[in-house]
């Protein structure tokens, strides 16, 4: 399920294209100025971004300039009701991927979303801890030259996991991220899953890859086998 991060100020248009993006199955994390954008780019990962020009505290310009200087790789799409030329090849050269002028029709975004999407998975790479590996673009995991089969919820808490190997990752973002809750509602669902992929890459006669963090959640041990030193 792709992860999209979306900035925008306009109240009406974020909902409407918050309702849209989840009835064709993505999930939506909504930010509604350019410093909190900002912040949720370089401290999450999203598969998108679609990103307003014109917004409070910081406009759409400044955020995509400072998330690729921290080497924010998201493809991002950008929004903006100027039709001008000059804005829109400052926007490419500060590395959007692509442009779209309001008022749109929400098909051509979603066209537009789907190539940036197919595009960013080619462009993935595998990522791994230990000797678990995750291929995003394949949908695949091995521990070691075994693959394993993961649902499709342990493929998401995996990655997640991954790509923030090192990092305290909370149940409420875990929960965020893959049931869409803003809260957390009391459950031990993300304890139940957590335990079912540790069965699964875990290794027999070795720690768990994955430590539990008191009151904060769990965090993904181990370096890539490549990075190891000899």
């Amino acid at each position: 399920m792709p992860q999209v991060l979306l900035i925008e100020d306009d109240a009406r248009l974020a909902r409407v294209l918050t309702q849209g993006l989840l009835e064709e199955s993505y999930q939506v994390d909504v930010a509604r100025d350019g410093r909190l954008g900002l912040e949720r780019m370089l401290t999450a990962s999203f598969d998108l971004c679609i990103l307003d020009v014109l917004l409070p505290t910081l406009d759409g310009f400044e955020v995509l300039k400072r998330a690729r200087e921290q080497g924010v790789t998201t493809p991002v799409l950008m929004l903006t009701a100027r039709d001008g030329i000059a804005d829109r090849v400052r926007g490419l050269k500060l590395g959007a991927d692509d442009y779209l002028i309001k008022p749109f029709a929400f098909a051509e975004l979603m066209a537009r979303l789907q190539v940036l999407l197919r595009r960013g998975k080619m462009a993935v790479d595998k990522l791994s801890a230990g000797e678990v590996t995750l291929d995003p673009g394949a949908h695949r995991v091995w521990r070691g030259e075994q693959e394993v089969e993961l649902s499709h919820k342990q493929f998401m808490l995996l990655e997640l996991l991954l790509r923030h190997r090192g990092q305290v990752v909370s149940r409420a973002m875990i929960l965020k991220r893959l049931w869409g809750y803003d809260f957390e509602p009391g459950t031990n669902l993300v304890d139940v899953h957590i335990a079912h992929l540790r069965q699964k890459i875990d290794a027999p006669d070795k720690p768990s890859l994955i430590q539990s963090v008191r009151g904060g959640g769990y965090r993904l041990q181990g370096e890539p086998e490549a990075d190891k030193q000899p």
